[in-house]
Formats: C-alpha cells, structure tokens, sequence
C-alpha cells in the first residue's frame, strides 16, 4: 500500500523535527522508531523517550486509507539525505516492510507495531493555557537556560522553572553556584502556578522555535507541559520537586555598580581563561578606582592580566569567579552593555543586570583564589 508522494526536502522536514528526542541508547527497541500515521491525505509523525513527546503534522498522503506503522527514525533520516534531489519520494508498505523508493533508489525497512509505541497519554483539560510569539518565548530560554544544571544529584536543578502568574511568564534556573531569571509579559494566566520543565525538554523547545512573531501556545496540567506551534505540538512530562526561592537569591540592596561592554570584558575574559587551570577555572576580578583589573594563574606558574577601564568610584574590591560561568552569560546576551553590581565583601555574590532590559538578573557566586 502506497502511504506517501511527496518531494525529498517535504518528507525530511518534519521528520528532522521529530527526530532530535530519539535516544541512541534506549531500553526498549521501539524507542529508536518513529510513529507514522496516515489518515487519507493527513500524515503524522511521532517520536518519543517516555518524558517527552513531538508530533508534526503534514499534507502529502497517498489515497483515502488510514494505516499506521512504525520504522527507525534515524535510518529513514539518514536515507533520506543521502538521497538525491531528483523526484518525488515514495513510501509504501508491506509484510510489515517500508519501501522507500525515488528514481533507481530503493530501500527496505523493518517496520514495529504501532500498537506497541508507547503514545503519552494527555488530559482532558489544561489549568493554565496562554500564547506568546515564539520569538519571546525563544528569547526567554536563551537568556536563562545556560544556568541549568546538567546531572545534578538534586534532580530539580537539572531544568528551568516556570512561573505563571497574572499578567506575566517568569523563568529561572539555577546550578547551586548561578541562578538566571527573567520574565516577560503574558496575557490570560488568571492564577500562580510554578512547574519544572526538564532540561531535554527545553533545549528541544530552543531548537525548534524561530524568530518570527508566530503564536506558540503553552498548555499545563498537573504534571505535563504542552508547547503547540505551527505543525509541531511538544508534550513534556515535568520535574516533581521544590524549586530553590529564587526570589531570595536575588540581590535588592546592591548600591555599587558599574557599566562595562561585554565585548570587551568578554574578550578579556576569554583571554584570561587560556591560562586558567582546567580544574577549578578561576578568575580574579580587581576594582579599583575607574579600573577593572582580570587576572588568571595555573599550576605552571603562568600568568594572564587583563584590564578594563570603567566608571567606579567605591572601595576596593577583589574577588575570584568561576570565568566559565561569566563566559556562559556573555555567550548568551546580545546586549552592547551589561550592569556589574557589588557589596563590598568578597564572599558576596555578584549581580549581573542588562540596562536595555530589566526582567533579566544573573547571580554568581564568588570562589576562593
């Protein structure tokens, strides 16, 4: 039975979009496969790891017969590039095979039940439902998501906390030893409710969003999150567990600032890092009068220093930070020029603002040189 006719780049679209959550080491071999459903000319394709879920939706099924299957996800992707771009691309199926065929191109998959994937289950109604552009979404993430913890023990760190409230989307995470937070507006939320969104979950969200002012609609029920946009529709099961009060974290007394160019304090800081030891990464930060001195020493006995010309009148300060940490920050805003704010105690965290854009906070802590 043919299933599909459709050009190569057609099929790979949303196959390449439904393919980045299949895990190359899995428990169960159906885990590997892709869930295809076709519904007359309605062409659906699934992926799944048992925590998140992605569905897109196509237009280019064969005849008015509904069948479904399921095939290897990366080897009908990887056949699919290295196909040439001569004609149309078929899939049919039979004896539990898919044909895939274009010009003299022929390939025979072994295909699993589709009673056998394991579908997420998702409820009748969702508490808290709201749309955003998808480029203030993405813009969210990216200004928080490098902060997230990565295999972290406390299992609640290794994700983004989202906080829906009346008139506004907040977004924090945190590793124990930085915390990034920001915010921005959102209509329709009519009560607070926080949820954890797994790391997998919104790294994936950061690579299928664009940039364009196209909706994307967020849904969330007790223990699920749904992101629907365009074809795509992404459900993620979400992190039990007590997020850390940010709201504690964040410094408000802080009276001593300066401005600097991130350019220029990220080029100085790469810099300094080339000499940093591998093991603890460690930079030491100098303010002076009108001066920011950024220094480095490894094992070898071997020395970077850097300096910087700012605006800041208070008292001396030294104090030493992780620079991968600064770095991550600096990599991930756009901005011309952030804000450095101090107390005068080398114990204290650092407070690091944008003055174009006030939602966003980054604290770090300090470390001992």
């Amino acid at each position: 039975m043919q299933l599909v006719q459709t050009p190569r780049d057609a099929l790979l679209k949303p196959l390449l979009t439904v393919a980045g959550i299949v895990e190359r080491r899995h428990t169960l071999p159906i885990l590997a496969n892709i869930l295809m459903r076709k519904q007359g000319g309605k062409v659906s394709f699934i992926a799944t790891d048992l925590e998140v879920q992605i569905t897109t939706h196509a237009e280019f099924g064969v005849g008015a017969d509904d069948e479904s299957l399921t095939v290897a996800a990366r080897k009908l992707v990887d056949i699919l590039r290295a196909l040439p771009d001569v004609g149309d691309v078929k899939l049919s199926t039979a004896s539990s095979k898919l044909a895939v065929q274009t010009g003299k191109s022929r390939f025979s998959l072994q295909t699993l039940p589709a009673n056998d994937f394991p579908v997420m289950s998702q409820p009748e109604r969702w508490d808290v439902s709201l749309t955003l552009p998808r480029k203030t979404l993405k813009h969210l993430f990216n200004m928080v998501h490098f902060a997230m913890a990565q295999q972290d023990i406390r299992y609640y760190l290794n994700g983004m906390l989202l906080v829906f409230e009346p008139g506004m989307l907040r977004a924090v995470s945190t590793d124990g030893h930085r915390l990034a937070h920001g915010s921005t507006q959102a209509d329709g939320i009519t009560q607070l409710t926080e949820v954890i969104v797994p790391r997998k979950t919104v790294l994936e969200m950061q690579r299928l969003l664009d940039d364009s002012d196209e909706p994307v609609t967020i849904d969330v029920a007790p223990g699920q999150i749904r992101f629907s946009f365009g074809q795509v529709e992404l459900v993620s099961k979400l992190v039990e567990g007590k997020f850390p009060d940010f709201k504690r974290v964040i410094p408000s007394n802080y009276t001593r600032h300066f401005d600097v160019s991130r350019e220029a304090l990220q080029g100085s800081l790469q810099r300094a890092a080339i000499l940093t030891s591998e093991k603890f990464r460690s930079v030491r930060l100098q303010l002076g009068q009108h001066l920011l001195k950024i220094s480095s020493t490894n094992a070898e006995q071997e020395e970077a220093q850097e300096e910087l010309d700012i605006d800041y009148g208070h008292e001396a300060l030294d104090v030493g930070f992780n620079v991968s940490y600064l770095l991550d920050f600096l990599a991930n805003v756009k901005t011309e020029t952030i804000r450095w704010s101090v107390m005068p105690d080398a114990n204290a965290s650092a407070l690091i603002t944008l003055p174009e854009e006030d939602s966003f906070k980054y604290v770090v802590m300090p470390m001992r040189i």
